[in-house]
Parts: C-alpha cells; structure tokens; sequence
C-alpha cells in the first residue's frame, strides 16, 4: 500500500482544510494510498473532509505560523521566541518523525506549508512536495528585525522543496526551485441548498441570506447585537458558537458541516482574508466581504485578487466593528479580470497518484 506522509502547518484552520480537501479527492482517485496526517489541527475538522478509517494521525507540530489571540490579532514577540526555539530544537522535532517514517516505509513527502518538512525529508533521503500560495518567509521578512534571519533560515529550508505546486493568490514563492501553478482547492458542499434551507429553516432568499465566517480562531468583538437587530429581514449564519442567540442568526453547532456546506445558501460570505474562505467562496461563485488585515503579506494578495475575481466588497474595520452593517444594502463590485481555475484539487492529487504508481 503506497503511503503518502501529509504535514499541515499549525496556523488556524486555513491549510488543515485545502490540504484535507485535496486528500479527499486524493482518496476518490486512489483509495488504495495510505495518507498520514501529521498535523495538531482537530481531528474533528480533518475528518469532516476526509474518510477518517483510511488516515493514520501524527500529533506533529513542525512550525506555528503567527500566534494569535483571534483572527485579526497577531502576538509577534511570542511568534520570534516559540520560532526560536524551533530553530534551536530542529534535530530533537524531526528524530521522531525520522525513526517513524524509516519503520513506516513512508513513500512521499507532502507539506502544506512547514519550512522543517524538508529537512525531514532530507534525512529519510524521500523527495519533499508541498502546496501553499506564500512561505513563511514571506511572512515574517518585512517585521524586520530578527525575524530577518528566521526568514532567511525559512528559504534556505523551503529551497530544499522537490516541487511546489503553486495555489492562487499568490507571492513570486522565489525561494522554491520547482513551482507548478495550479487552480483554486478546497471543500466541495455535501448537501443541496434546498436541503440546507430546510435543515435549518431558512425561509429568507438567497440575496438576503449572510455567511459570517471567520477562520478557525473567531473574532470575538463581531457586534451582533447592534448590527443584526438593525436588519430583522436578513438571515446570517455563523460557527461561532459564542456568539448571542438572536432570532435572525443561526449558529451552525453540528460536527461535519463545513462553511463550504453553508455557502450554498448565501449570496455572500463576510470574513477576514484567508485563503481557503475565500478560494471556496470563488469556487461556488459566491460574493466575498472583506475586512482589511493590517500587518500581515498575504493580505494585499487575497485582497487584490478578490478584487479581479470574485464580486467583492472591501469594508471599513472601524465602520463594521461601530456596528453599522449598511454595506448589506450596497451591490458587490463586479471584478475586473476573469474567473480562477478550480482544478487545484485534482491537480495535485493527480500528480501524486502518478508519483505512486
């Protein structure tokens, strides 16, 4: 049985969710592969993608992305010192994996995006792919200061990658010899709309029907109250579970539902940047409401690319957290460029098959 090692970067729910909906499609084409998710995202999520008795879990954290106290809120003096101490750990986080993987008789090396996979690699003498649309480096170089020498340690580690297959939204990823550009991934909707909007009781149409979603780490300080009650007519949706019980919010509790799932039913989808929301709100042809990131290099690529793809609107963070919510009452803004590719799934998982075979 062939076996695909598959590490996902420990940074919200993003890169757990396009690299699970890959290695769904991955298990359609090839159910004899084995996938090995090593990764410390919930186990819950993953297998709300995947089929959960053909995947072997390894709670593995090879990097942190930036920590974080919500969506939108970055601790970068905890992010150097945890980044740090994984520069200074490198050989004790790997000789796990190392011996695991030898005994194991792991076949390819797939990362979504962990600068450290490839040294794992390196050492078990394996080829290392990975899937991403920025590296870390890109992330941290422009905070400056000792995040200067982390990011170019990061591209030192990610010129080791064998082959990049290269997502939308992307940076130049310069420090990837191999690149492959490929189409939009993420999670396909299990249900029919109308089976959702009787699931739920949704009677309010489509053009008034609201996805508030906001990444696996939430947005505490969304104002339902305010914002909400002023629009009585308007049906939202959200997974945030703490949010107030209010007549025209629905909270989405039930394990296995996915905001892929949800968006079937909506004219548009509310959130911060974030690649898997935004790729998936693309696939399904649906319109993207953005707040602004401040800080973070993915953003300007999300948010421009948004602007030539997807029917858009960009908000004002001051205006939307003061609770006044009248961008509901305005159109999207048409893009200006075409539609993205939606292969990206396949793609990939095409190509790894072929590797396997």
């Amino acid at each position: 049985m062939p076996k695909l090692y598959l590490a996902v970067t420990n940074h919200g729910f993003g890169h757990a969710t396009r690299a699970a909906s890959m290695a769904a499609t991955l298990q359609q084409s090839r159910p004899d592969v084995e996938i090995i998710l090593a990764t410390t995202a919930p186990q819950w999520l993953l297998q709300s993608y995947l089929q959960p008795e053909r995947v072997t879990y390894r709670a593995v954290s090879f990097d942190i992305g930036v920590l974080q106290s919500d969506s939108l809120t970055m601790d970068k003096v905890a992010t150097l010192e945890k980044l740090k101490w994984i520069y200074e750990h490198q050989d004790e986080i790997l000789a796990p994996e190392v011996e695991f993987i030898r005994n194991t008789g792991v076949d390819l090396i797939m990362g979504d995006i962990p600068p450290l996979l490839t040294q794992l690699a390196k050492a078990v003498n394996l080829p290392c792919w990975m899937m991403g649309n920025f590296g870390w480096d890109f992330i941290y170089r422009p905070w400056g200061g000792e995040f200067e020498a982390i990011a170019d340690w990061i591209a030192d580690c990610f010129g080791d990658c064998d082959r990049l297959f290269r997502l939308p939204f992307h940076e130049d990823m310069v420090a990837f010899p191999n690149l492959t550009d490929v189409g939009l991934t993420g999670g396909n909707p299990k249900l029919s709309a109308n089976v959702i909007r009787e699931k739920f009781g949704i009677t309010v149409p489509i053009d008034r029907t609201i996805l508030l979603t906001f990444g696996g780490l939430g947005l505490s300080q969304i104002p339902y109250e305010t914002a909400l009650r002023a629009y009585p007519h308007w049906q939202f949706l959200t997974f945030d579970r703490n949010a107030p019980e209010l007549p025209n919010l629905i909270k989405i509790a039930e394990i296995g539902l996915r905001p892929a799932d949800i968006m079937v039913v909506c004219d548009r989808i509310v959130s911060k940047p974030g690649y898997s929301t935004f790729a998936e709100a693309c696939r399904l042809d649906r319109g993207v409401v953005t707040l602004p990131r401040e800080g973070f290099a993915e953003a300007p690529l999300l948010m421009n690319g948004i602007q030539r793809h997807a029917y858009h609107q960009i908000l004002d963070s001051h205006t939307f957290f003061k609770g006044d919510w009248s961008f509901l009452e305005q159109p999207l803004v048409p893009p200006t460029g075409e539609k993205l590719a939606t292969d990206g799934n396949g793609a990939i998982a095409n190509a790894i098959s072929d590797y396997l075979s």
